[in-house]
């Protein structure tokens, strides 16, 4: 199995791809909206591929946060407010927030799980810093830690009633980026002690199934290599002082923050410890030299990804999360927002 998650180029599978995965057998994939039509059209995609492979627990996944990291939109698929929503709400009801969190992500699952897709890269942890540039903004979950730890809790809680695995994200913290890690690397230059903020609620939430990387260089720790390429934040940060022993998988390789060929990245990803290089861009050149390049994923690897999909389920559509979101909107109706 090669260890990496790639892109689909469309609504469908090539035959050039079909022929490409079942070869490569990778661990998994990511959509985007170039794959997402409508209800039909992408549950037999993801059924085509879990046809391909013969495994019902696939690893299928997507960016879906709400706000403007959705990949599913209106009028196909429902609304999603971003995480400022649970934030404002925090502020003057902390229990309504986090069961507006939790409903919203339950009924955020039940429409993945009925379009085949097992995993959501959700929630950011990203402790918000003022001053950061605006690549998390309004998706941080707030700007005091505890308070992301017990949001980021309740959406990993919802969607695994229903059926589907989250994905903190992005270890060791986004929140003090200065720059668009699509576009640059930033440099955080906070001290160890400033970056415990950060790590707080990567730490209370460690028990978590997936966590992905993110592409940021933290001068305390590592002044030469950034996050997603560093042994020692990989393995003495993420591994060590945060605690996650879950399948950890890198933010798209592909992105501008760092240098060097796309197949040369994964194997510095791999070779720093991640589990899974996520490749999201579908270039048959990239996806070829990935493949050809890594190891297969080792044992240990294996059982993190095991253990990651225990509990995902590919189901019909029932109609229960309409109930939920009109619990989640009432909920939000209290600050005077809605989806």
């Amino acid at each position: 199995m090669t260890p990496a998650i790639f892109g689909l180029s469309g609504a469908t599978l090539t035959a050039e791809e079909r022929d490409f995965f079942r070869e490569a057998d990778p661990a998994g994939y990511i959509l985007f909206g170039r794959n997402c039509e409508t209800r039909a059209q992408l549950r037999a995609l993801t059924d085509s591929l879990r046809d391909l492979h013969g495994r019902e627990r696939l690893l299928v996944c997507i960016d879906q946060e709400g706000g403007r990291v959705a990949r599913l939109r209106p009028p196909q698929w429902a609304g999603y407010p971003a995480g400022a929503a649970f934030d404002r709400l925090y502020n003057i009801a902390p229990a309504s927030a986090i069961e507006a969190a939790r409903v919203n992500a339950e009924a955020m699952a039940l429409e993945l799980s009925a379009m085949g897709i097992t995993v959501d890269c959700h929630p950011p942890l990203d402790v918000r810093q003022e001053g950061a540039h605006d690549v998390i903004g309004d998706r941080a979950l707030g700007s005091e830690p505890k308070q992301v730890a017990a949001l980021g809790r309740a959406i990993l809680d919802g969607l695994a009633r229903g059926g589907v695995a989250g994905c903190i994200k992005h270890m060791p913290g986004h929140g003090r980026s200065s720059t668009d890690t699509h576009k640059e690397m930033p440099t955080v230059t906070a001290s160890e002690a400033e970056l415990e903020t950060d790590l707080a609620p990567f730490r209370a939430l460690a028990d978590a199934p997936i966590g992905m990387t993110g592409h940021l260089l933290f001068t305390a720790w590592d002044a030469d290599n950034p996050a997603t390429l560093s042994p020692t934040v990989v393995n003495e940060v993420i591994r060590g002082r945060i605690g996650f022993d879950g399948l950890l998988l890198t933010d798209d390789i592909d992105m501008e923050a760092l240098s060097g060929s796309v197949p040369e990245r994964a194997e510095r990803a791999i070779a720093a410890g991640c589990d899974l290089v996520l490749n999201c861009w579908a270039k048959m050149g990239d996806m070829t030299a990935i493949a050809g390049r890594l190891p297969g994923l080792p044992e240990r690897g294996q059982k993190r990804l095991e253990h990651a999909l225990t509990g995902t389920q590919v189901r019909e559509d029932d109609g229960q999360a309409a109930e939920l979101l009109a619990k989640r909107d009432a909920l939000l109706a209290l600050v005077g927002q809605a989806a």
